[in-house]
């Protein structure tokens, strides 16, 4: 399938908009991606058609409601690999879906029990299982990085034991870019009996998934990354977990039965969606789903690729330009951080911003790896299908406008 990746822009109303009299470049598609007009119609249309609660009535628009959210909970299941559509839950992103696992979880640690995460984990990663560990008065433990952004798994061996409870790692680092090998990770975990959860927000939307093949306990991801809408999230989890573990949030279609002083739950996964559900939410992620398998995810890896060999090889050209991360670049996905020469990344970013050119500047959600780096912040340019080689090329005159103007 030949694709003609310049055609696609045309998909995405924004990337017509001008910033600064200059058209609009964007490069922040870690932290969230453009929409194109397939996602935008379809949650237009359920509002203009079918707009209903889900589940909860026998009238029409609440019936087609229900089938096509039902519907894009096995678009999902497939999407990743799943076994079965029951293991979807929707929840309202990554963050959201962490911080129910650790709660939901929380039965399974006692005081003394091993919590292991590494550093190169988005602040979502950390902070839940930070109060996990507080509340039941376990101990965090931190896998070290190797000196080129990557795991040091010998050291992940070394500090996984059978108090070890919990993993929970990223696969690809929203800062350094690094793709960790989540499938020798999920096997050497489980040797020692670890619940293995994986932060996919950065894979998902980049390349193909099959969290059969990975093998993992839980993943989790959010559609807004991957064309879809703020505000909708997975948690995948296997079957034998969420039977055996407890909601964390009540009400709604989640119950079965209600008495006087207890309660049963719905069969899952209803049992872990309590309330009213982000319904435009998940049916935009379900159009998003439909554009990604349209362009095919081995097609938009293999772009993205030569994109990303073509961006990193024109930064490593700046003087005075430091790159975080592998130097391998089959081990990386498209997010470059860099430092250029003394210039604060904010200023750098303010720069570039005047060219109509968006990039991250800042922690990026990761102080300790931050400390790790030895800097206070970065400057990052994620990449989607959507951004092209003239894009990389302005913005490379524009990086060395910025190097002239701020060192005189």
């Amino acid at each position: 399938m030949t694709i003609d990746w310049t055609n696609v822009r045309e998909d995405f109303p924004i990337l017509k908009r001008k910033i600064n009299d200059q058209s609009l470049i964007y490069f922040d598609n870690a932290a969230t991606t453009q929409k194109p007009k397939q996602v935008i119609d379809a949650i237009t249309n359920y509002y203009q058609n079918y707009n209903a609660n889900v589940y909860r009535g026998v009238h029409t628009l609440s019936g087609e409601a229900t089938q096509v959210y039902e519907d894009v909970r096995e678009k999902v299941s497939k999407f990743i690999g799943a076994k079965q559509k029951e293991e979807i839950i929707f929840t309202r992103g990554t963050t959201s879906s962490l911080n129910y696992l650790a709660k939901s979880l929380a039965s399974k640690i006692k005081a003394g029990d091993e919590i292991l995460l590494t550093y190169m984990e988005h602040h979502s990663n950390i902070i839940p299982w930070q109060q996990l560990a507080k509340e039941k008065n376990a101990n965090l433990v931190y896998v070290q990085l190797t000196n080129d952004g990557k795991i040091d798994i010998e050291d992940y061996r070394k500090k996984l034991n059978t108090r070890t409870k919990i993993v929970a790692f990223t696969h690809v680092s929203n800062i350094l870019g690094t793709i960790n090998p989540v499938q020798e990770m999920t096997k050497i975990a489980n040797e020692k009996g670890a619940i293995v959860i994986v932060d996919g927000a950065q894979a998902v939307p980049h390349f193909e998934v099959n969290v059969q093949a990975l093998d993992v306990d839980f993943y989790v991801f959010s559609g807004h990354k991957m064309l879809g809408p703020t505000g909708i999230g997975v948690l995948y989890g296997k079957m034998q977990w969420l039977e055996a573990i407890e909601p964390a949030e009540f009400g709604g279609e989640m119950i079965e039965f209600v008495q006087e002083y207890k309660s049963t739950w719905a069969a899952i996964p209803k049992k872990f969606e309590a309330g009213t559900p982000n319904i435009s939410g998940a049916i935009g992620l379900g159009a998003a789903i439909d554009y990604l398998n349209t362009l095919g995810m081995k097609n938009i890896k293999a772009y993205e690729d030569s994109l990303f060999k073509y961006l990193y090889e024109s930064l490593l050209d700046i003087d005075g330009l430091k790159i975080y991360g592998p130097d391998d670049l089959c081990e990386r996905s498209g997010v470059i951080s860099f430092n250029l020469d003394d210039i604060h990344p904010h200023d750098l970013s303010t720069a570039l911003d005047l060219e109509g050119i968006a990039i991250r500047a800042g922690h990026h959600c990761g102080q300790l790896l931050m400390r790790q780096l030895n800097v206070v912040a970065t400057s990052r340019i994620s990449l989607y299908f959507y951004n092209t080689k003239k894009e990389i090329n302005q913005t490379i005159q524009a990086l060395r406008n910025a190097k002239e103007f701020f060192n005189g």
